[in-house]
């Protein structure tokens, strides 16, 4: 997997847009909210992402998860290699990620970019 695979599948999503934030990290948002942040000057490429409630406590124990600094309030987790994951996963994760995201937008926010 690769930063650039990743874009594709974020570009998919209605009304993404991506940003540079703290100088080195590739940010993936929608309506001005960040779903998915990735450091692709890291070697390997690292990326965090929020999730589920649920999948929180299991994938942070799981190797190469952790709870993500600043963010496991919110239940995100950081990933230390973006090549854990296959694409499948990746699509899931990513598109879970923006759904979360996006359902807590602004009724204006969602109308916006189209998502009501």
């Amino acid at each position: 997997m690769t930063i650039e695979e990743l874009q594709t599948i974020c570009k998919k999503f209605k009304g993404m847009t991506e940003d540079i934030k703290w100088e080195d990290h590739l940010c993936f948002n929608v309506g001005d909210k960040m779903f998915l942040v990735t450091a692709p000057d890291a070697v390997p490429n690292s990326a965090s992402f929020k999730v589920s409630d649920e999948e929180f406590d299991e994938l942070s124990q799981q190797e190469g998860f952790m709870p993500a600094p600043y963010l496991a309030r919110y239940k995100w987790v950081h990933l230390d290699d973006i090549n854990r994951l296959s694409k499948k996963q990746w699509e899931h994760y990513a598109g879970q990620s923006y759904k979360l995201i996006a359902s807590k937008l602004p009724a204006k926010i969602k109308k916006q970019i189209g998502l009501d």
